[in-house]
């Protein structure tokens, strides 16, 4: 019952459309890449159909609104469907444009997204999404950032640690010299000036007395 009425839907949709007498419906249509907001319908059609675009209808299941994606001049097997809502049934219908009109419409499709739950707990360590990917790189570049950052703080904490070293070992012999020398002049005994000389005159004369 539900299918009748996405066909009626469809034929109503497509009554002022001409029908391209000859062009065969697509065949394998696949719902591929399936998210919770998004997913990619594919499909192939028969070799030697003068196919020149493509007709894609979208439609909620138990809902009688459709969305209508139609593109031309491509030869693209695949197109994405966005902006769904998760944990919801689809039904999505493929059909091939050429420049006679149209081909009848496929086999309908259903489908439900996953819930963002579901999603989270379904992926695999391996599976890395190209958002992913790029905030691992710069998590990488800022990483090698701080580590370039610290090496060059270290060596100049080094060079300054090498050059104040040079300062003190040229500083040390200057020093065993001020050492030495301070050494030498208190190791030397003081003599008072003119020690000799009032020693000398400070002995009195002495007096001989002869008797007669």
């Amino acid at each position: 019952m539900e299918k009748t009425a996405a066909l009626l839907v469809l034929s109503a949709l497509c009554v002022s459309r001409v029908r391209a007498d000859g062009l065969s419906a697509p065949l394998n249509v696949t719902i591929r890449a399936l998210k919770v907001n998004s997913a990619v319908v594919t499909w192939d059609i028969l070799e030697g159909d003068p196919v020149i675009g493509f007709a894609i209808t979208q439609q909620k299941k138990d809902v009688r609104m459709l969305r209508f994606i139609q593109e031309v001049n491509t030869t693209t097997r695949s197109c994405a469907l966005w902006d769904l809502e998760e944990d919801t049934e689809y039904i999505v219908h493929v059909q091939s444009i050429s420049m006679r009109g149209t081909s009848p419409p496929s086999e309908p499709v259903l489908f439900r997204t996953p819930r963002e739950a579901e999603k989270l707990a379904s992926k695999s360590p391996e599976e890395v999404t190209m958002e992913e990917v790029g905030q691992a790189a710069q998590l990488r570049a800022g990483e090698l950032i701080i580590i370039v950052v610290v090496l060059i703080m270290w060596a100049g904490v080094i060079a300054l640690f090498c050059r104040q070293y040079d300062i003190i070992k040229d500083n040390e012999p200057n020093n065993n010299k001020d050492k030495t020398k301070n050494s030498s002049e208190c190791s030397t005994p003081e003599h008072p000036t003119g020690g000799l000389l009032r020693s000398k005159f400070s002995q009195k004369p002495s007096v001989n007395i002869i008797e007669v």
